[in-house]
């Protein structure tokens, strides 16, 4: 199977660079954030005549995740336990949830295709907002994995967090004043980790970042973050026999201002010759 996580800034405006780079890369399945459209303003179309089903969950112009897969998709589920909600102004426990979570059973992995919040800034609200969403998706995790140990389980996408300073190309994020960078995002992150996930693309692809500004040329002069990431149970994990980071996706036309990141896993323990592995 071939695995790929891509924050696409708008599937309408880029379905056609989508779909080009899910065949052209035989993706098998792809999770895809920032659609930004409701369920029948989706280019449904496109995705079909090229194979591949879809499920997603969008409620607007803003935010919006999707799974493409070529095989069927079970266990469709959108939102996970205990996932906040956000409304600026509103206090309580029931906000309204945003759509940043959806997930899928495909050949017998459990996909999910997550947009993390952003955090705006460290006095924002939104910024507490993102550390709760964090903190209920590690509960998630931690308690799914609890039950069942050998779910071969992929949590995947715009995570909105860089862990390490390697992971930092921007010179204007900074720890403690910017958000992404914050000791608190990180130890929010590190407790995926701790819950049971593993990075499955750092180790076999050791530099490289996924997002680039549009401003301030920051993708020519290669100042981007790295902030896309496909964490993997162990099951997972150890099925992942390549990855890669498409950095050339940012050029070219109309980019977002992300770029697919792709595993390659061997599920059945016979890697498969017909198509050449990535790293």
């Amino acid at each position: 199977m071939r695995l790929a996580t891509w924050n696409v800034n708008s599937v309408r405006a880029r379905v056609d660079r989508i779909v080009g780079f899910a065949v052209n890369e035989d993706i098998d399945v792809l999770a895809m954030q920032e659609i930004k459209c409701k369920p029948e303003q989706f280019p449904l179309e496109q995705f079909e005549a090229a194979g591949y089903h879809v499920e997603l969950h969008g409620l607007n112009q803003w935010n919006g995740v999707a799974i493409a897969s070529r095989e069927p998709m079970t266990e469709v589920e959108v939102g996970f336990p205990g996932m906040p909600g956000f409304l600026k102004g509103h206090e309580g426990p029931d906000a309204p949830q945003e759509a940043r979570a959806i997930a899928a059973t495909v050949g017998g992995v459990r996909v999910w295709s997550l947009y993390v919040p952003n955090g705006r800034s460290l006095d924002d609200p939104h910024y507490a907002y993102k550390l709760h969403w964090l903190e209920a998706l590690e509960r998630y995790t931690r308690d799914t994995l609890r039950t069942r140990p050998d779910l071969a389980l992929a949590l995947t996408g715009d995570f909105n967090i860089c862990p390490t300073p390697d992971d930092v190309g921007d010179p204007t994020l900074v720890e403690g004043v910017t958000t992404h960078v914050s000791p608190p995002e990180r130890a929010a992150f590190q407790a995926l980790l701790d819950a049971g996930l593993a990075d499955t693309v750092r180790p076999l692809v050791p530099t490289g970042f996924t997002y680039w500004d549009y401003k301030q040329l920051r993708f020519p002069r290669n100042e981007g973050l790295r902030i896309d990431f496909i964490l993997g149970s162990a099951p997972f994990a150890d099925a992942v026999v390549g990855a890669a980071i498409h950095r050339d996706q940012r050029k070219g036309e109309a980019p977002s201002d992300h770029v697919p990141v792709v595993v390659d896993l061997d599920l059945d323990g016979t890697e498969d010759d017909d198509r050449p592995m990535i790293f």
